[in-house]
């Protein structure tokens, strides 16, 4: 695995400059990549599947750029990041992959995810990868970053963006505060997130641990472990056009934004909510993605 090196002192952030958009052989511009969302799992037998599905759809050898950032507050970040390289390396070896370790963890701090050295890892990736953490923390990290901006540069010219647990909750237009809600006993809300459905005209809030049970019989922990009372008051504070997207445990939905069709994959599914309208879709089913526009 190629881990990349700590910088010694942060370095000035870079003014953002247009870019053209890139331009295939053929002189047509390229189709963006696949964008997927796993529920929970990354290091499961379930998100062995999930991965080996996007990699084997990539260029051999693929390029895997793991980010840090969802869990960069923890002192152990670097072995959570490490443990899911491994884990690939190791499940996709007949593909060969090449994994770097992006450790972009947080603001100001020698790991600047607005340092051009930390982002730079980003842009030889045909498979970006973010996973467990905190969804509030990854927003905050991130949000207009020199590492956003190549990560969705990246995805237009066709690298697929992987998002897991948190890093998921965190891509939509709205973000739970998990911990802040469940743990410390802070009032009901949503928070701003990285919003990076809204260039496919999309405003995507995704839930993931959607059917969550642990807290067995006592205790409703689904919906992201807000249970179904709590979380039909946050419903009601979200503005009306926002869709929901519940991506239950273990389960995968991959959004291709080219073909404009989502799939799901797991042995649960998908649950997608906007108006009073709930529509669910199993395993392996495939559906527009038109379903998720408000229109829909």
């Amino acid at each position: 695995m190629t881990t990349t090196h700590p910088v010694a002192r942060r370095a000035p952030r870079p003014k953002p400059r247009a870019r053209p958009e890139p331009v295939s052989s053929d002189g047509e511009t390229p189709r963006p990549g696949l964008i997927a969302l796993l529920g929970s799992g990354e290091t499961s037998p379930a998100g062995r599947k999930f991965h080996d599905f996007l990699v084997s759809r990539l260029p051999r050898p693929a390029t895997v750029a793991i980010l840090e950032t969802p869990a960069g507050f923890q002192p152990n970040v670097d072995r959570v990041a490490g443990k899911i390289g491994e884990c690939l390396v190791r499940g996709l070896r007949n593909y060969d992959p090449r994994v770097l370790i992006v450790q972009a963890r947080k603001r100001a701090t020698p790991y600047d995810p607005d340092c051009p050295q930390i982002a730079h890892f980003v842009l030889p990736a045909d498979y970006i990868f973010l996973g467990p953490g905190s969804p509030t923390y990854t927003v905050r990290q991130l949000r207009d970053s020199l590492t956003l901006r190549q990560m969705q540069a990246r995805h237009r010219e066709g690298a697929t963006l992987g998002f897991a647990s948190a890093a998921a909750l965190a891509a939509g237009t709205w973000v739970l505060p998990v911990y802040e809600i469940y743990k410390s006993g802070e009032d009901l809300r949503w928070e701003p997130g990285l919003d990076i459905f809204r260039p496919f005209g999309l405003d995507l809030t995704v839930v993931t641990h959607w059917n969550n049970k642990e807290g067995g019989k006592d205790l409703d922990t689904s919906r992201c472990y807000m249970g179904r009372e709590r979380f039909d008051r946050l419903c009601a504070m979200l503005p009306p056009e926002t869709t929901i997207l519940g991506v239950d445990e273990q389960v995968s939905c991959i959004l291709d934004f080219a073909k404009g069709e989502c799939q799901v994959f797991g042995p649960g599914g998908v649950t997608i909510m906007h108006g009073g309208r709930t529509v669910l879709h199993g395993a392996g089913e495939r559906f527009p993605v038109d379903e998720l526009r408000p229109t829909a």
